[in-house]
């Protein structure tokens, strides 16, 4: 890894994690590297930061530079979750009732978004 940054259990006993300035990496239980987000997906991050797995398996990821949140399903194209609103997300959780929580460093406080 090249400067770890946040990390998420996943469902399936594996873990996320974000790298600053480079990329999110999924990991099996094993903890062997099963791929990178943007070699899958074919994505750019500016800055990732927190990053969670929500109840479907997706992943999701703070951009910090960009200011946005991005899902990422296990299958399908990325899409675009927040684009407007963040002025620093860091780090996030998801809630098993499908609620999203930002913590916004730019603003002091926490979002939630459903």
């Amino acid at each position: 890894l090249q400067g770890p940054r946040y990390v998420s259990p996943a469902p399936n006993g594996g873990f996320v994690v974000s790298e600053e300035c480079g990329d999110v990496k999924v990991f099996m239980s094993s903890h062997k590297l099963l791929y990178s987000l943007s070699s899958k997906y074919g994505h750019q991050f500016g800055n990732p930061a927190g990053v969670c797995v929500d109840r479907d398996g997706s992943i999701l990821v703070a951009d910090e530079q960009r200011r946005t949140v991005h899902l990422f399903p296990e299958h399908g194209a990325p899409v675009c979750l927040v684009s407007m609103g963040l002025r620093r997300p860091a780090g996030m959780a998801c809630s098993s009732f499908g609620h999203l929580f930002v913590a916004d460093t730019g603003e002091n406080c926490v979002k939630v978004f459903k």
